[in-house]
């Protein structure tokens, strides 16, 4: 049985990403990317859908394990009877080949250790053929393979279609082993020399941790859900997935199970924001390039997510085989709201390639073409109703951030004109433009009894994202609309002291059943929303409490269940991580960007 989510630590080597269990086991593993299909799937199913458990022959759960400095080199530790060891797992960043590293060490009197390996290829469904060639384990399965090996040698047996191997390592003495994925018809893989791997590693985690510009309050935080977003990049686009896994749920037990293994545009400026405040150029460049090819061509065509390489069809299937986590069913590939209509996203877009030029990343000579015509394209669509920012699956309804965020696509546009009169565009069109969205907003988005912006015009139901009204500048923080908002979310979405995205309770706007736990991102969202309404105090102090749902490595999943005290949701999720810089740096008294 999978351990709960936040018995998982993440590995990773910038194409992909692996959890490791408190237990040792690796519970999902999918290759060669982080949308392949999985190799080791017992996180949503059991272990003969696939895993690999290296640990003591007496142990189940580790002593302690912590990341090795500001790296995401993974070390674990075991205190058995008769001595302690160390497991310590990392992902090279490669050229080419996906490797899994696994370092078993002796750290005091003896350890008697077992290995498990149970490879199962296409989610779990597929079991391969293993055979014996030049010290390795070969498994093969259709276009895929693994090669296994170790060093020095350890004996192997396989039953029950699975791998084996039990040794011992005394205090000094290490055993590496080396896993690597590669297309079946092609020759052995380059070999990977574990120790020489493991160095290097080290040696690019800290590299890159050592750029980091920012030494504020909770830097150690800050720093290590940046390198949980570095963790997610995939390198070769820039693309940053949303989560590495799928379907892991936000209630147990329910249906609200999703594929977030994809690329949002909405978390474009919060990306961007948090990466250019922490002097992380580079990689902000390289999101604002993957998001320019993903949008490219018809604005019509603009959908809010994309594959982490800009691919545009997601298609959504169920995989029956796997039970769910912690029988959460159905288990969902690919994800269907790729094809929904979301207005905000626009804004997303116009409000990313602002900052990026506001902060000085050299302007793409086509991007201004580009934004002019989804200014042109949403002109005649911002009136519509749509799906909104949490993906209903209900009715379409006019979303007030849907609507906000249509006032700062039109706003920033303006912005760029009035700050550069040289580029092309229709200013005046576009200040009308933004002057009825504005209206029409505090119009009919507006519950005057209540002093509350809602979830959609018409509404009663509250929505977590207006928090995000005083942040983008569509109003002051000092407006009593914006105060009045700030206290009805905190009043009415408030759950165990955290922050529901809405009330799902009814099904009546997102058309599901069941219910979820505490948005992670929200709660992070209100924390930002009482610093900039002046109730600095109350900021930090929720801030502080969000701090302590991480796990012992520093890793946040979507949701929180106050109740059971668990976290819920995929994991670790970007939007959380981005929450959570954003949030650091906004009660540290640095530019938000976005106003």
């Amino acid at each position: 049985m999978a351990g709960r989510i936040e018995d998982y630590a993440l590995i990773g080597d910038l194409q992909t990403a692996a959890l490791v269990g408190r237990d040792g086991s690796i519970d999902w593993l999918c290759l060669p990317r982080f949308d392949s299909a999985a190799c080791f799937a017992a996180l949503l199913g059991d272990a003969d859908n696939g895993h690999w458990r290296l640990a003591p022959l007496n142990g189940t759960r580790c002593t302690e394990r912590s990341y090795r400095g500001d790296t995401l080199v993974l070390d674990t530790y075991w205190e058995t009877p008769t001595g302690r060891v160390r497991v310590t797992d990392f992902m090279p960043q490669r050229d080419r080949a996906p490797d899994v590293v696994r370092i078993v060490e002796g750290l005091g009197g003896e350890v008697a250790m077992r290995g498990e390996l149970a490879l199962r290829f296409d989610y779990g469904a597929v079991v391969p053929w293993m055979r014996r060639t030049d010290h390795h384990r070969v498994a093969i399965a259709g276009p895929d393979s693994v090669w296994l090996r170790s060093e020095p040698p350890v004996p192997t047996t396989g039953r029950d279609m699975r791998t084996y191997c039990d040794f011992t390592v005394a205090a000094g003495e290490k055993v590496a082993f080396v896993l690597t994925w590669h297309p079946s018809h092609e020759k052995r893989p380059r070999r990977v020399e574990p120790y020489q791997a493991l160095e290097q590693s080290l040696r690019d985690w800290q590299e890159w941790s050592a750029r980091l510009d920012y030494d504020g309050p909770w830097r150690p935080a800050v720093l290590r859900s940046l390198i949980t977003l570095k963790a997610l990049t995939y390198a070769p686009s820039g693309g940053i997935a949303a989560a590495a896994t799928t379907s892991l749920p936000e209630e147990i037990g329910g249906v609200r199970n999703w594929d977030y293994r994809f690329c949002w545009l909405r978390d474009a400026a919060l990306t961007l924001n948090a990466l250019i405040a922490c002097g992380y150029l580079d990689e902000a460049r390289s999101w604002r390039d993957w998001l320019l090819r993903a949008v490219a061509g018809d604005p019509a065509d603009l959908q809010i997510m994309y594959g982490i390489a800009g691919e545009r069809r997601l298609p959504e299937y169920e995989v029956p085989w796997l039970k769910g986590y912690e029988g959460s069913a159905p288990v969902r590939v690919g994800n269907a709201a790729a094809g929904q209509l979301q207005l905000d996203v626009y804004g997303e877009v116009l409000d990313s390639l602002f900052l990026a030029r506001e902060r000085g990343l050299n302007d793409e000579a086509h991007a201004w073409n580009l934004q002019r015509s989804l200014m042109d394209f949403l002109e005649t669509k911002w009136r519509e109703p749509d799906e909104g920012l949490w993906e209903v699956r209900g009715p379409r309804r006019h979303f007030v951030h849907s609507k906000v965020m249509a006032w700062v696509a039109a706003d920033r546009a303006v912005r760029t004109l009035e700050a550069n009169p040289k580029l092309r565009g229709d200013l005046a069109r576009w200040r009308s433009m933004r002057a009825r969205v504005h209206a029409e907003v505090c119009e009919k988005g507006y519950d005057a009894e209540r002093n509350t912006f809602t979830q959609y015009y018409g509404s009663r139901e509250l929505d977590a994202a207006t928090l995000l009204i005083p942040q983008v500048g569509f109003l002051p923080p000092s407006d009593r609309r914006v105060l009045g908002t700030v206290e009805a979310v905190r009043r009415e979405l408030d759950l165990g002291g955290f922050v529901r995205r809405y009330t799902p309770d009814s099904g009546s706007v997102d058309g599901l059943p069941g219910g979820e736990g505490a948005f992670l991102a929200c709660s992070f969202w209100l924390a930002e929303a009482l610093h900039t309404t002046g109730r600095e105090g109350e900021a930090a102090e929720l801030f502080e409490k969000l701090l302590t749902l991480r796990n012992d490595v520093g890793l946040l999943s979507e949701e929180w269940d106050p109740v059971a005290g668990r976290q819920l949701g995929n994991f670790p999720q970007a939007f959380s991580h981005i929450g959570l810089v954003n949030t650091a740096l906004t009660l540290a008294g640095m530019q938000n960007g976005r106003q």
